[in-house]
């Protein structure tokens, strides 16, 4: 019922106290309610639940109580009994169906379970709660059995969900300390591969440079074949130091990734946990994403214009930098997608710039923040893709082809409002600013 309205709220309260009223329960069957809900919330496991739901009923009404429901693939069986005591589930007798009404069979009450607590004509029993009493039940005792199978059926939803999620917080919590040993420890030790393959580089640039010296002790400075394995000696050397280069940008920038978003307190938490710090936003932020986007960037004949004024500033902001690098990562992704060459545009360019400007009073009075922007050029988002653009699996129309979930935006918020901040569009000449904004600490506005 979520997002229902007040009026309607109280309109079912009011229902649902006829109902209660109608049934004219006596004390002690709203005892046995009263108990079994008590009980339901006292208990973790699916197994104490089963063995509530027999049990409550025995020792209130003295019957004999026995829990069919439907296993994984649509087999009938004996979760618990209250007369036995055994392995549970077995296999439940030939002749015990679900049926959707309540029947008598071989002195036996059969009362249909149906999960949840909106029941349909279409819906289709979990399960069979069996009943036998020592004698025989007034119709009144009947009926309130019946209500009894139904909360058994409102809260086994409510207890199948809960264990799987707490089955789930588990697994991952177990996934995250597999995560930290099998992958960002091993992780780490690429750096120190990183730095052997750095020294032999080196060393070929050395050899290079000592067979060049030697050419003319060794007589062989003008002989062709020489010259050619010492040419292909450089450009081998020139090779391998920018494909290290590019290997250690691209490591650095992954492992960042990776400790930002894999961190333990994160799953302990349920939620982004920052671990913030002060820092040159240009130099430690975004150059290492332009760097990463730089040979994707050219290769799409789109241009970068950096400012002239955010290099060399320590902006008075606490940022977590592995979060913020991943804003900046979907905003730059998103360019390099959607970035196309504006109409009427004198340049005939695509262009990505990004900078910064502060802006006063922007989180309240004696407030201020710092405005950051990502523009590129290409057609304007229409009014109703701008109100939803950053929104969880929004994709615009003009998206295509192109690969993504509608996540990046979704995430840049989520990040932007951990910090404090906000997220915003602008249409703006010549194309689209997305931007966000930061608050500056309280001290230094």
């Amino acid at each position: 019922m979520a997002g229902s309205t007040k009026e309607h709220l109280l309109t079912r309260i009011t229902a649902k106290g006829g109902d209660y009223a109608h049934h004219h329960f006596t004390q002690a069957q709203d005892g046995i309610l009263k108990t079994f809900f008590d009980l339901v919330h006292e208990y973790d496991t699916l197994e104490d639940y089963y063995t509530i739901c027999v049990l409550t009923l025995k020792q209130s009404m003295d019957v004999e109580c026995r829990l069919y429901l439907n296993d994984q693939h649509g087999d009938l069986k004996l979760v618990r009994a209250s007369d036995l005591d055994e392995s549970f589930p077995v296999t439940a007798p030939s002749h015990i169906q679900v049926q959707h009404e309540t029947i008598d069979l071989d002195g036996s009450l059969f009362f249909p379970v149906y999960m949840g607590p909106l029941r349909t004509n279409e819906q289709v029993p979990v399960g069979i709660l069996q009943v036998t009493p020592g004698q025989p039940l007034s119709e009144q005792e009947q009926f309130f059995i019946s209500i009894y199978a139904n909360r058994i059926g409102i809260t086994l939803n409510d207890k199948v969900s809960a264990c799987q999620n707490i089955q789930h917080i588990k697994f991952v919590q177990g996934l995250v300390t597999d995560i930290e040993h099998n992958v960002i420890i091993p992780n780490m030790y690429f750096r120190h591969l990183f730095k052997k393959l750095r020294h032999n580089i080196d060393v070929m640039g050395e050899l290079k440079d000592a067979i060049l010296s030697q050419q003319e002790d060794l007589g062989v400075a003008d002989n062709k074949s020489c010259r050619e394995i010492v040419a292909k000696v450089a450009a081998l050397h020139d090779s391998f130091l920018s494909h290290h280069n590019e290997l250690e940008k691209h490591h650095a920038s992954s492992s960042l990734f990776i400790e930002s978003l894999f961190r333990k307190d994160h799953f302990d938490r349920g939620e982004l946990v920052l671990r913030p710090k002060k820092c040159f936003v240009e130099q430690e932020i975004i150059d290492p994403q332009l760097e990463h986007f730089a040979n994707r960037f050219k290769h799409h004949n789109i241009v970068v214009r950096r400012p002239a004024d955010m290099r060399d500033e320590e902006i008075a902001l606490n940022v977590d930098i592995g979060l913020l690098a991943q804003v900046y990562a979907n905003l730059f992704s998103n360019a390099l997608k959607y970035a196309s060459v504006s109409e009427g545009s004198v340049d005939n360019v695509k262009l990505v710039a990004y900078g910064r400007e502060y802006v006063s009073d922007c989180f309240g009075e004696g407030r201020g923040g710092v405005k950051f922007n990502v523009f590129s050029t290409g057609p304007h988002l229409s009014p109703a893709e701008a109100q939803f653009v950053f929104d969880e699996g929004f994709r615009c129309d003009n998206a295509g082809f192109q690969s993504g979930k509608g996540h990046g935006l979704a995430f840049t918020r989520q990040v932007v409002e951990i910090h404090g901040g906000r997220v915003s569009y602008e249409p703006v000449a010549g194309g689209n600013n997305f931007c966000f904004y930061l608050p500056l600490a309280v001290d230094e506005t």
